[in-house]
């Protein structure tokens, strides 16, 4: 049987947008996803086609190459245009870094919350103006930056916890990190107010950051202004944003 136009299986125009190709894939997998049609192998097939689908466009390079070879650019890495081993039930993880339907309605239950990962507890991102002399911008130069930000702390290495006592399980979400409410014919799952997602609670709270993970610091650093540097570059400075907790890293300066 012949696989079908991804363009045509998401329900969009050859020129959309990725920020379309997300959002129609979004819909068709919240409507034939399996954990709302259960033993139904159409809305299965359907899913699957969906996401398939949604992989190579979601994709600069994919895309490229299924606009100039179609189906063929993945054939020869196994049945099915190679990817009949693809597990698209983890392709909602690997996009929206959450479960399938965070803070979308779902009707009947629906799949069980998920915590966040350390990745969700990245640090922000810090932004530094900085005026240069024309001779500098023109030179190059080691420029010296000062500014305050937060460090992670190092009593509780960033657990918000007293050293020698463990986080204990949210008892508002029961440790998912996710609450529900019931209105009418549907269920609302949200992040959970009370942990922020984590699934945990700090018990006793650190002293030192009072339960935050991390403490307001004021710091030096250089960096390199290169050479020619037009009016309004930004250098960006892995790393030297604000700290991240519960083992996010930091934010970035810029």
């Amino acid at each position: 049987m012949a696989k079908r136009d991804y363009y045509e299986v998401l329900g969009v125009i050859k020129t959309a947008s990725t920020e379309e190709i997300k959002k129609a894939y979004r819909k068709l997998a919240l409507k034939y996803h399996p954990d709302r049609n259960k033993n139904d192998k159409t809305a299965e097939a359907k899913f699957k086609e969906a996401s398939e689908a949604y992989h190579v466009l979601s994709d600069k390079e994919r895309r490229t190459n299924y606009d100039q070879f179609g189906h063929a650019a993945f054939e020869g890495a196994g049945g099915r245009g190679g990817f009949s081993n693809f597990d698209f039930s983890n392709i909602f993880s690997d996009i929206f870094g959450s479960d399938p339907f965070d803070d979308f309605f779902e009707g009947f239950g629906g799949s069980r919350g998920r915590r966040r990962r350390s990745s969700d507890f990245r640090g922000s991102d810090l932004r530094y103006d900085l005026s240069i002399s024309l001779e500098d911008a023109y030179n190059g130069k080691k420029q010296e930056i000062n500014f305050s930000s937060s460090d992670k702390c190092g009593t509780c290495n960033g657990s918000g916890a007293e050293p020698g006592s463990k986080p204990v399980s949210c008892s508002t979400c029961g440790g998912q990190g996710q609450v529900r409410s019931s209105q009418g014919f549907f269920t609302i799952q949200q992040t959970c107010p009370e942990c922020a997602g984590s699934g945990e609670q700090i018990s006793s709270p650190c002293r030192e950051c009072r339960g935050m993970g991390k403490k307001q610091t004021k710091k030096k650093i250089f960096t390199n202004i290169p050479k020619g540097v037009d009016d309004g570059t930004r250098i960006r400075l892995s790393g030297k944003g604000e700290a991240g907790i519960k083992g996010g890293g930091n934010g970035d300066l810029y």
